[in-house]
């Protein structure tokens, strides 16, 4: 009996040591990032990563004592790579949604900004599905904003890009008449732009929790809500300490972290 006793003693430890030993401890993570979607993201002249995200990615990973490696990825990849192990957690503005929360677990938002349809100014600001029939939405492929004008505008063309830089390059040529996008992107990487001249927000803002969630948080894997709660402490502390708002100075004359 003792011995039965002892060697139960035995494997509960080694099961205990394997555990510990698989977990984790997050002093290493890697992080998808986009690399295509100004001001949040983007390949600066020298070749390195530089926006909002990337500064915040390297804020938190500081806060939380990290060593940090940041991926490049095309957005339609990027949850099947963080599932794939390609890397550890996504920090690319992605908004969390019902749907999207089938499949990852997302931190606390770290910032919230509404979408807009931009197009050529002259155009009606009517923005119904019966004003925008024939016409051809530009939009980035797998996003909320693809989703939302998809389910929304069934007589007009939606065209698909992979990169928000796209589809900016198309509307400025003239071979799409509009685009859905975040209005930050939308406004400081096109309609501040050279290109965007004589471009404009069409119509309201379109308002759908449904579709655009509440706010862009970080996306990791389902079973790794250790690095999820880690994210969220690092978060809360950098809003705390002043370093959220110095990185968001850097890019903003707003408050992106929104209401």
């Amino acid at each position: 009996m003792q011995r039965r006793h002892l060697l139960t003693a035995l494997m509960l430890a080694a099961a205990s040591l394997a555990a510990s030993a698989q977990a984790p401890d997050w002093k290493k993570i890697r992080i998808g990032v986009e690399g295509a979607y100004p001001p949040f993201s983007e390949v600066g002249t020298d070749g390195k990563l530089k926006g909002f995200d990337i500064d915040i990615a390297l804020a938190l990973c500081a806060e939380m004592k990290a060593e940090c490696t940041l991926v490049q990825q095309e957005w339609d990849g990027m949850i099947p790579a963080l599932q794939a192990r390609k890397f550890d957690a996504i920090i690319a503005s992605m908004a969390i949604t019902e749907e999207r929360k089938k499949s990852v677990l997302f931190s606390e938002k770290y910032q919230n900004t509404p979408p807009w349809m931009i197009g050529k100014g002259g155009l009606p600001h009517d923005i119904s599905p019966a004003a925008m029939k024939g016409k051809k939405i530009g939009v980035q492929r797998t996003s909320i904003h693809d989703r939302w004008a998809t389910a929304t505008y069934k007589d007009s063309e939606i065209v698909r890009y992979s990169k928000q830089d796209e589809v900016f390059l198309d509307l400025a040529a003239g071979r799409i008449d509009a685009t859905v996008c975040d209005s930050v992107a939308a406004n400081l990487g096109f309609l501040k732009t050279p290109a965007g001249k004589g471009f404009a927000v069409l119509g309201t803002p379109p308002d759908d929790p449904a579709f655009f969630g509440a706010g862009a948080g970080i996306a990791v894997r389902k079973n790794d809500a250790a690095l999820q709660q880690k994210f969220n402490a690092a978060i809360q502390a950098i809003r705390a300490n002043g370093t959220y708002k110095k990185v968001e100075s850097k890019y903003f004359d707003f408050d992106i972290y929104g209401k």
